[in-house]
């Protein structure tokens, strides 16, 4: 069955995030986590979380982006029952299984796509509660490559001075 799998193309997500889901993983909405959640006391990265991520099952990280791949949707769903009943109160093994089908039967749903397609999430406050709307990402063929990158430093200068660095020509 086809399941959604956490994508990271950059390092992005481990600073936009409070905890990054690993690469891989297998993934659900999570928008359960924001359920009973006031969206002005999140904190930012809580707030982005609520905003674009999928819930990584082995971690309980985040991420941007999934990709749709081949999964084992009954040892997905056993994993996140773990999950349930370790961080978020399940009463029981039973209860903590039927949530976890559920939340795999979503993710499942959204992944009628071919193998391999990126998905992104944008979720918002309705007046029903929480809206999530889920887009595919594909290449366009007629775009030029990406000219910037983003790359991980242990030097990077504290401060870039943009509009100086065009004055002297080197932008």
């Amino acid at each position: 069955m086809k399941l959604p799998r956490t994508l990271r193309l950059d390092p992005s997500d481990s600073f936009v995030f409070d905890r990054a889901a690993e690469a891989g993983e297998w993934a659900v909405s999570g928008a359960f986590v924001f359920a009973n959640a006031d969206p002005a006391a999140l904190t930012h990265k809580a707030r982005v979380a609520l905003r674009s991520g999928f819930l990584g099952v082995a971690s309980l990280g985040w991420s941007t982006l999934v990709e749709v791949a081949e999964g084992d949707p009954e040892a997905v769903a056993a994993a996140l029952a773990d999950q349930l009943a370790r961080h978020f109160g399940a009463p029981d093994r039973d209860t903590s299984l039927a949530a976890a089908r559920e939340e795999v039967a979503f993710a499942a749903s959204l992944c009628d796509l071919p193998l391999g397609t990126v998905v992104a999430v944008h979720r918002s406050h309705g007046p029903d509660g929480l809206v999530e709307q889920f887009r595919t990402l594909t290449p366009r063929a007629d775009r030029a490559p990406p000219v910037f990158a983003l790359v991980e430093s242990d030097d990077a200068p504290d401060h870039i001075d943009l509009t100086r660095l065009v004055a002297d020509g080197r932008v």
